[in-house]
């Protein structure tokens, strides 16, 4: 294993907030996917991408990444 960890690009998340109702966050984009966690309404998430209605990221208050609806984030206050 290396010692170091080479990232010459990275992308800084786009901070959205969980709509206004709960939102589970997938460990896959497809909802029969297993289930990690609940997104509460106006929980933070870091948005890395989205594809085919799909949002990747992680939830701010412990970075669990995983996959959203696209349409269950909304933009965050002042983004």
């Amino acid at each position: 294993m290396a010692s170091k960890l080479f990232a010459p690009h990275y992308a800084e998340a786009a901070p959205r907030i969980c709509g206004p109702d709960p939102a589970p966050l997938y460990s896959q984009p497809a909802t029969s996917a297993d289930t990690m966690a609940e997104l509460q309404p106006g929980e933070s998430f870091g948005l890395l991408d989205i594809t085919a209605g799909w949002a990747w990221g992680y939830r701010m208050s412990d970075h669990l990444v995983g996959y959203l609806r696209a349409s269950d984030l909304a933009a965050a206050e002042g983004a």
